[in-house]
């Protein structure tokens, strides 16, 4: 798969975590009868319980090397388990905040891809139509991000686990619908992932770009979504976190031009390296 990194101005060819496993769960016909056992909630809790395990600490230097993770990047601790390495922490200054008011930044390490909302609140992502109403799980809140963009955030198990607001403000509303955990991987592009999958639908009344709606959106091996709870932040303060496993965050925004680079990749369909902070648009 093909990534754009704007810090390089280069592209790259990256591996999809446990490919071939997924190939068989999504498109072979005998794996498809595991699908349903696959995407269940029990499978993820099975998962997690596993990796809180002392034992599992053993698995930590493979998947490191697996996944070319740059280790200098984060604390230097002795981790009590995989799900602790999992979620661990950057050293201060590894992810500088763009403090610029009109400044929207990125939430988290991840790749991305753009969207646009029309003006019926009709999306497509990765091929498939959504409405915003079906995103969010309610109508009510639709309407404000018409002509806006979708914003989808998709972390790969090599990311840092732990995600930001995008800018300072509070809490409107938060919910949590339950649903499948497929994974977010392009293998699962026969599903609506961002309506079955179970998810976090935050709305945030921000300073500078008005009402966004910020959605962690769960999926396959996914142990917790872990939210702060906080109702009033700051820009680049940490949100919460994913427990193992690959994810994703969609952000629903209508006040912002997106940076060139990243609408033009958009466009082609590539995802955009991006990192927790830095500038991915600015505001109308």
């Amino acid at each position: 798969m093909k990534i754009y990194d704007r810090k390089t101005d280069s592209y790259e060819e990256i591996e999809q975590f446990g490919a071939g496993k997924l190939d068989f769960l999504y498109n072979n016909p005998v794996g498809r009868i595991f699908l349903g056992i696959a995407v269940s909630p029990f499978v993820s809790n099975i998962y997690a319980s596993k990796n809180a395990k002392k034992s599992s600490v053993k698995k930590i230097p493979g998947f490191i090397a697996e996944n070319k993770i740059d280790m200098s990047d984060y604390i230097d601790k002795d981790y009590q388990s995989f799900n602790d390495f999992f979620i661990r922490e950057l050293k201060p200054g590894k992810r500088p905040v763009d403090m610029d008011k009109d400044a929207l930044i990125a939430p988290c390490d991840s790749k991305l891809l753009v969207y646009e909302i029309d003006d019926k609140t009709n999306m497509y992502i990765k091929g498939r139509g959504y409405t915003v109403s079906e995103i969010l799980g309610e109508e009510r809140d639709a309407g404000i991000f018409k002509k806006g963009y979708a914003l989808v955030f998709r972390l790969t198990v090599d990311d840092y686990h732990r995600y930001s607001y995008p800018d300072r403000g509070c809490i409107i509303s938060r919910r949590m619908i339950k649903g499948k955990l497929h994974t977010v991987s392009p293998v699962s592009k026969n599903h609506k992932i961002y309506v079955e999958n179970t998810r976090q639908v935050n709305m945030l009344k921000t300073e500078n770009f008005g009402t966004i709606a910020y959605i962690e959106v769960g999926a396959m091996l996914v142990g917790r979504i872990v939210d702060n709870g906080k109702d009033v932040f700051d820009k680049g303060q940490e949100k919460g976190y994913f427990e193992p496993g690959g994810s994703t965050i969609v952000i629903l925004v209508n006040n912002v031009k997106i940076d060139k680079d990243i609408l033009e990749q958009s466009e082609s369909g590539i995802e955009t390296k991006v990192r927790l902070g830095e500038r991915i648009g600015r505001a109308l």
